[in-house]
């Protein structure tokens, strides 16, 4: 389909700015959050009727709700300081150690989605993305102050390598849908950035690919009528790009090592904030 120019810069404006209300509006009221994404699950005829198919649409939908969900429930728990049988197992390490595992799996399943598409530079990236993940509980949190964030002190330099990683991914394995998945890749980039706080990065992307995982199995039609980017595609740009990530990854992935053998990353990936607030 022909799109004019306008309209891609007119819709993924406004898509853009949406998302950024959606995570500023879902990480003030973690409340609201919760019940909503719970409620959301409750679409899936809709998923059915959109014609959600495939191992990887489905697995994907799923490891990322549920997640949502959970990370609602440990909002509300560490930040409330509730108190009970549940609400206190909310409050203890190994939550952190399953949104760990969550991150480093939704990764893991489109660096596996990459290699069956020879992508395999990406992949990669991929690969060494889930090895530089930060370790809970050291650089992994729910604030107890106001709104109850979940705080991950990712690095900058990780955020980026992400931003672009997901980005090649998606432009390889869903071309028709780029240009609305880099709405939801960018929002999660440049939300902390106007925040000033790199470490609200995971909580960003949480809700931004949650949203989008859902309006899309919900209204099909939606992206591919207002933003239809599969006439940008280009196999030898995204061969290239795969290439790029990789050669960004490694030396990063090398100074990541060293600073967590040296105990230095305390510092380098804190940043020296440890007392956050709003």
């Amino acid at each position: 389909m022909d799109i004019p120019v306008w309209q891609y810069v007119l819709s993924m404006s406004i898509y853009f700015i949406l998302l950024l209300f959606i995570v500023e509006y879902m990480r003030k009221h973690y409340v609201f959050a919760k019940w909503f994404w719970i409620a959301s699950l409750f679409t899936f005829p809709l998923w059915l009727m959109g014609g959600v198919v495939g191992w990887f649409r489905w697995s994907k939908i799923i490891s990322v709700i549920i997640p949502t969900i959970f990370v609602g429930y440990c909002r509300i728990a560490n930040y409330e300081k509730r108190k009970g049988k549940f609400w206190e197992s909310l409050q203890k390490g190994w939550v952190l150690w399953i949104v760990y595992g969550v991150l480093f799996l939704n990764i893991m399943e489109a660096t596996i989605k990459d290699f069956t598409m020879g992508n395999y530079f990406n992949a990669g990236c991929g690969l060494l993305l889930c090895v530089t993940i930060p370790f809970p509980k050291k650089f992994w949190r729910y604030s107890t102050e106001k709104p109850g964030d979940l705080i991950v002190f990712t690095t900058l330099a990780w955020n980026f390598l992400y931003t672009t990683w997901n980005a090649c991914f998606v432009y390889a394995e869903t071309p028709v849908f780029f240009a609305s998945s880099l709405c939801i890749i960018l929002a999660a980039e440049i939300y902390p950035i106007i925040k000033k706080k790199p470490e609200l990065y995971v909580m960003a992307r949480v809700y931004t690919l949650a949203s989008h995982l859902i309006i899309r199995s919900c209204i099909p039609t939606l992206f591919p009528t207002l933003m239809d980017a599969s006439s940008w595609h280009n196999a030898s740009f995204m061969k290239y790009w795969g290439i790029v990530n990789f050669i960004l990854i490694v030396p990063y992935a090398f100074w990541y090592i060293g600073q967590v053998r040296s105990g230095k990353a305390d510092v380098s990936f804190k940043r020296g904030r440890v007392n956050l607030t709003t």
